[in-house]
């Protein structure tokens, strides 16, 4: 079946944390493991309300400081040093970018509210035909319905489409909807295993 869509992750995918140290610094200051920060911001009770938009963005960062036991001035420093070691992928976007017409491509991310405007403020917003963020819609990964919903805004059936994450369990989640799915766990493996697919292989 020839590919009309493929669909990609963000956080770990089209943006990756390269740099852990300006995280492992933050965690030294804050007199914490660099595990547990990372679960305070992106597995916690607030970060989970955030990514299905119960809370805002910023509601979510007010909860991590106050967890924290730092004044609300602190939110912006330490979102910015806790984010200081990611960057975007260029290259990725560029192939994705190349494949269209031939094909459709979108985003569906576990993401917070601010997601969108995230992409559009960095300028790569054209790379996607859609861009389905949980927040927005209210549903995670691996939920089957996330995924339904990116096939219905592509006009895609699931067997047209092909699914990129890092994480297994979201992989999975598509495959369960009969997308076809690859696990990213670098660029250029990914990449060969998605040209074999739009190739027919």
């Amino acid at each position: 079946m020839t590919l009309h869509a493929v669909f990609f992750d963000f956080g770990g995918v089209i943006v990756r944390t390269e740099y852990q140290a300006p995280r492992e610094r933050l965690a030294e200051r804050l007199n914490m493991n660099y595990e547990d920060l990372v679960k305070l911001v992106f597995e916690s009770q607030s970060s989970r309300q955030a990514s299905v938009g119960a809370i805002s963005v910023d509601e979510h960062w007010r909860n991590v400081i106050h967890r924290l036991g730092l004044p609300d001035s602190q939110i912006q420093p330490v979102r910015d040093e806790f984010f200081a070691g990611d960057f975007v992928d260029y290259p990725l976007l560029d192939f994705i970018r190349s494949m269209r017409p031939r094909c459709k491509t979108g985003l569906i991310s576990n993401a917070w509210g601010d997601l969108r405007e995230y992409v559009v403020r960095q300028g790569f917003d054209d790379a996607f035909d859609h861009i389905v963020v949980s927040a927005e819609v209210g549903t995670l990964k691996p939920e089957a319905r996330i995924y339904q919903i990116a096939l219905e805004q592509a006009g895609v059936r699931a067997d047209e489409a092909a699914f990129v994450d890092d994480t297994p369990e979201n992989v999975a989640g598509a495959q369960a909807v009969g997308m076809r799915g690859i696990v990213f766990r670098e660029p250029q493996e990914a990449l060969a295993k998605l040209k074999r697919l739009l190739d027919g292989k």
